[in-house]
């Protein structure tokens, strides 16, 4: 996703004719990981599956590939959209995926039946909004990493190679706290997130031996109150 940005986790960026600072930086999806996404969320030939932030195209290219579903990644950095339509081409499904450079959080992604994730925790709770808002009831959603917060629980957690996979799908009828109050504005520019994200948690990055504990699944590891 590309994080922000997911498959590989790609960086949330605008579509605009500047240059748009990703929000984070770039940090493929192990493929262990994008296989466990695709089969948790029980990809098939019908699905639609989004990726925001795609990165190199990983995740929607498996789908295809695997499963025969059609994929769209959302990929703000355009020289991660080249690589992934080179890498679509190169896997013989270019005809059922495509790639936009667009900011996922103001793409359309209303025909998503399937909507894959890796960004950060502050990313996923400032897109859970808009997912509940723009996507049809029962699409399912899995993250890579970090959940929807407090708010929104997964309705299953798996294990894969040491890091989690969160799975949720679209209800029927989503409570106000789910909803919340997403307006789909970026921030003012210079206030890019990235100058307080520490490198190691940046796009789900893996601290040093492996995951960070569950309990502070976050940008930010809990203050040492030892010291």
């Amino acid at each position: 996703m590309g994080l922000l940005n997911h498959g590989a986790a790609p960086a949330v960026r605008a579509q605009t004719q500047s240059r748009v600072e990703p929000d984070v930086i770039y940090v493929p999806t192990p493929q262990a990981a994008v296989d466990a996404m695709l089969d948790v969320a029980q990809v098939k030939a019908s699905d639609i599956v989004y990726d925001l932030g795609s990165g190199d195209g990983r995740i929607v290219i498996t789908a295809a590939k695997k499963y025969g579903a059609r994929g769209v990644g959302i990929e703000i950095d355009p020289a991660l959209v080249k690589k992934a339509n080179d890498n679509a081409a190169a896997a013989g499904v270019a005809n059922r995926v495509r790639f936009l450079t667009q900011d996922l959080f103001t793409s359309d992604i209303s025909e998503a039946t399937v909507v894959t994730l890796y960004l950060l925790q502050s990313i996923n709770e400032r897109l859970r909004p808009k997912l509940i808002r723009e996507l049809k009831p029962g699409t399912r959603i899995v993250s890579h990493v970090f959940n929807m917060g407090p708010e929104w629980p997964p309705e299953k957690t798996i294990e894969v190679d040491r890091s989690r996979i969160f799975f949720w799908t679209i209800p029927s009828v989503p409570s106000r706290k789910l909803v919340g109050t997403y307006s789909g504005a970026r921030r003012p520019a210079g206030k890019a997130r990235r100058a307080r994200i520490p490198r190691v948690f940046a796009r789900g990055a893996m601290p040093p031996g492996g995951m960070p504990r569950p309990e502070y699944v976050n940008e930010f590891p809990p203050r040492d109150t030892n010291r």
